[in-house]
C-alpha cells in the first residue's frame, strides 16, 4: 500500500504571493493600458519558492501551513453539488458545482456549463435543480485511480463526472425511462475482457416505479409499472443498456472481479401504497450477472421502451428462474434494506436492514456459484445476518476484517467482525461479533472510511454523515446545520475527533489519501478551441449578432471599450493569459446576468442580449492583483 508522502511541494512556477508582489509595481504602470501582448507568451517571473507545506500526521491536529492526509468527496443533496473537504480538519476546500447554478464560477451561466448541463430550445437551462446523492470514483487495480468522480442526480434522472485533475463536472447524461435515479457505482474492472483492469461501467438503479413509457399510459394501473437497472459507459458517458427488475432498487455495489452488480431492493411487492410495500417479510439484494447480459443483447435478446433506443433485457424474477441462464439473482434479505458494501477483500457484499436491526453478508463466490447451478436456493448465499443495532443504513470498512455500520434510530456508529459474523452464523455462540458502540449525533445516515471502499481500505477514519444536529452548534434559525462527525477508527476503541458542519444535505462520500489525487495546477490553452489569441482578438458584427473576443492579464482585459447596439446578441469570449497557479480572473457585467470565472490559461464564454443603452463596466470578481480594483473595461451601449 502506499504511504502518505512526507510533504507537498510547491511547484516553481512561481507562487501568487511571490507573483503579486513582484508585479505590483510593474502593474502600476501599465494601468489603464492595453494588455501587453509579448508578455502574455511569458511565463511568471521566476523566484524562491514559498516553503513547502509539511503534510500533517493523521490523527493529529492540523496546524497552519499543515495538509490535510485526506480529501474527502461529500455529495451535497438536494443542493445539488458535490463538497470536497480536507481530513482530519474538515476544512472546505472546493464545491464543485454539477447540477445547481453558482455564480461565483458561473455554472449554468457560461456557454461551456450550458452545453454540459443541457439547455431548452430558447437556451435557457433545462434544470435548475438537482439531488445528489451519491459519489464514487474511477478504479484501477482495486483503488482510485484519480480519473474521474462519478454523482448521480436523484430528482431529474442524470449521471453526472467530474474530471479529478481540475474538479470539474464535464459530462451529464440523462437515463431515459428512469425516475428516481439514487444508488450508483463504478465498476472496477471489465466484466468481459479480464486485461481491462480499471473502470468501464457505471451502474445506477432506479428506486421509483413508473409506467414504462411514462406517456400517460397506465396511470391507473401501478402493477404494470416497473424499475430499470442502467449501464453507463464511463468514458463515452453514453447508456449501454437497461435492465428491468422487480422492486424499488436503493444503492449499488460492483464486485473487485467485475463479474458482478447489485442493488438492495425494498417494495419486491411492487405495491404502491405503504401498505402494499410493506407486506412481504423480507426484501432482496438483486445481483446482476454483467456479462450474461451483455451477450444477450449481442444475441438479439432484447427489446427498447419508448422513444429510447437503448436496449433493454427483462432481469426480473419470473424470467430469470433458471440459473442456468439467469441474468438476475434476487437474495432474499432483512425488510426494506438500504445500503450494500464490498468488502476490501472481494469475497462480501454486506446490506444493512434499516427496519430489520441486522446486516446480511452474501459470500460473492456463492452467488457466482448459483448462476452456474452449485448453489441450490439465493437465499444459500448469505453466511452471516449479525444483529446489530436499531436502523443500520450503511457499512464501512477497515481493511482488517472488521465492518461498521451506521445505525439511524440507535444513533450510533457499531464496529463488528466479519469473520465472527459468519462464524456465528454456523452456530458458534462464543463467536463475538460486536466489538464496539460509540453514539454520534444524531440520527447517521451514510458512513464511509478512508480508502474503504477499495483494497486499500486503511483502517484510519471513519465518517458519519448525520441528519439532525440540534445543539451541536450555535443556533441559525429554524434549518439547522447537520454534522459529518470524524471518528478515529485505528485503535481496538472508536473515538469522536471532531464535528464538521455541513450545509443541509450531505449524503454519501469517499476518502481518499491526499497522494492518490493528482491536480493540474493550471489549464493547457490549446484544451479550448475557442481561446483567444492575439491574431483572433477584437469584435466581429453578422448583423445583429457581436463576437467580442477579449483576452486578461493582471491588471487589465485587453479591451477597453467595447461598442454594441441595443437588441445585439453579443458572445463574450474570454481567455485568461495569466500562467501563475491560482491566479484566476473573473468576469462581471453590471444588469446583465453575467458573473463567471476564467482559471490561469482556461477560456469560457457567455451569450447575452443588450436590452438597454447605457455605460456598463466590466470588471474583474476575482482579486488577481494589487490593481484588481482597476482592472475593467466599458462596455457601451449604443441606443
Amino acid at each position: 500500500m502506499k504511504k502518505n508522502s512526507p510533504e507537498t511541494t510547491i511547484p516553481a512556477t512561481g507562487s501568487r504571493r511571490d507573483f503579486l508582489g513582484k508585479s505590483a509595481l510593474a502593474g502600476l504602470v501599465t494601468a489603464g493600458a492595453t494588455i501587453g501582448l509579448s508578455g502574455c507568451k511569458e511565463e511568471a517571473a521566476p523566484g524562491k519558492a514559498a516553503a513547502p507545506a509539511k503534510a500533517a500526521d493523521t490523527g493529529e491536529h492540523i496546524k497552519p501551513g499543515q495538509l490535510d492526509a485526506y480529501y474527502a468527496f461529500i455529495s451535497a443533496g438536494h443542493g445539488g453539488e458535490v463538497r470536497v473537504l480536507g481530513l482530519p480538519s474538515g476544512r472546505t476546500l472546493k464545491r464543485i458545482p454539477v447540477f445547481n447554478t453558482d455564480c461565483m464560477v458561473g455554472w449554468g451561466i457560461t456557454n461551456e456549463s450550458k452545453a454540459i448541463l443541457g439547455t431548452k430550445p430558447d437556451g435557457s437551462l433545462l434544470y435548475t435543480t438537482g439531488d445528489t446523492h451519491h459519489v464514487h470514483g474511477s478504479y484501477k487495480d482495486g483503488t482510485y485511480d484519480s480519473r474521474w468522480l462519478f454523482v448521480n442526480d436523484k430528482i431529474n434522472a442524470r449521471l453526472a463526472r467530474i474530471r479529478m485533475d481540475t474538479m470539474e463536472c464535464d459530462k451529464i447524461t440523462s437515463l431515459p425511462n428512469v425516475m428516481g435515479f439514487h444508488g450508483i457505482f463504478p465498476d472496477k474492472r471489465d466484466p468481459v475482457d479480464a486485461a481491462i483492469n480499471y473502470t468501464t461501467r457505471v451502474f445506477c438503479g432506479t428506486e421509483f416505479h413508473m409506467p414504462l413509457p411514462n406517456d400517460g399510459r397506465d396511470l391507473d394501473d401501478p402493477t404494470k409499472w416497473g424499475c430499470l437497472f442502467t449501464c453507463v459507459d464511463a468514458a463515452s458517458m453514453e447508456v449501454r443498456w437497461q435492465c428491468r427488475v422487480d422492486g424499488n432498487m436503493e444503492l449499488v455495489a460492483s464486485s473487485y472481479d467485475g463479474k458482478l452488480a447489485a442493488a438492495t431492493q425494498y417494495n419486491t411487492e411492487g405495491g404502491a401504497d405503504l401498505a402494499g410495500m410493506m407486506s412481504a417479510e423480507r426484501d432482496a439484494c438483486v445481483f446482476f450477472n454483467v456479462a450474461r447480459i451483455e451477450q444477450a443483447i449481442k444475441d438479439g435478446k432484447a427489446g427498447t421502451i419508448g422513444a429510447s433506443k437503448v436496449p433493454v433485457v427483462d432481469g426480473r424474477k419470473a424470467a430469470n428462474a433458471d440459473p442456468a441462464t439467469a441474468l438476475t439473482c434476487y437474495v432474499p434479505v432483512g425488510k426494506n434494506p438500504h445500503g450494500v458494501n464490498a468488502s476490501p477483500d472481494g469475497k462480501y457484499f454486506v446490506c444493512a436492514g434499516k427496519l430489520s436491526p441486522t446486516a446480511t453478508v452474501i459470500e460473492l463466490s456463492k452467488v457466482l456459484g448459483w448462476f452456474g447451478g452449485e448453489v441450490k436456493q439465493p437465499r444459500d448465499c448469505v453466511v452471516a445476518e449479525p444483529e446489530l443495532g436499531l436502523g443500520p443504513l450503511h457499512t464501512a470498512f477497515d481493511g482488517k476484517g472488521n465492518a461498521f455500520t451506521s445505525l439511524f434510530l440507535d444513533s450510533q456508529v457499531v464496529k463488528w467482525n466479519v469473520d465472527a459474523s459468519i462464524a456465528q452464523f454456523k452456530g458458534d455462540k462464543a463467536a463475538k461479533v460486536v466489538l464496539d458502540r460509540i453514539d454520534v449525533h444524531y440520527q447517521p445516515g451514510h458512513g464511509y472510511s478512508s480508502m474503504g471502499e477499495t483494497r486499500e481500505a486503511d483502517g484510519k477514519y471513519f465518517n458519519s454523515g448525520n441528519k439532525f444536529s440540534k445543539d451541536r452548534f450555535l443556533p441559525v434559525g429554524p434549518l439547522h446545520c447537520e454534522t459529518e462527525q470524524l471518528i478515529d477508527i485505528s485503535g481496538a476503541k472508536m473515538s469522536l475527533m471532531a464535528d464538521h458542519t455541513a450545509y443541509p444535505e450531505p449524503h454519501d462520500g469517499i476518502i481518499v489519501r491526499r497522494d492518490v489525487v493528482k491536480t493540474r495546477q493550471i489549464h493547457s490553452m490549446t484544451d479550448f478551441p475557442n481561446a483567444v489569441t492575439p491574431e483572433t482578438a477584437g469584435i466581429e458584427r453578422k448583423g445583429n449578432k457581436v463576437q467580442v473576443r477579449m483576452m486578461s492579464q493582471a491588471p487589465s482585459f485587453s479591451m477597453p471599450v467595447i461598442k454594441v447596439k441595443v437588441g445585439d446578441e453579443v458572445t463574450l469570449t474570454l481567455t485568461n493569459y495569466d500562467k501563475v497557479e491560482d491566479l484566476t480572473h473573473g468576469c462581471a457585467i453590471p444588469t446583465h446576468n453575467i458573473n463567471f470565472i476564467v482559471n490561469p490559461q482556461e477560456t469560457k464564454s457567455v451569450t447575452f442580449k443588450t436590452d438597454r443603452a447605457g455605460a456598463y463596466w466590466i470588471y474583474c470578481t476575482h482579486f488577481c492583483h494589487a490593481l484588481h480594483l482597476e482592472m475593467r473595461s466599458r462596455l457601451l451601449v449604443e441606443a
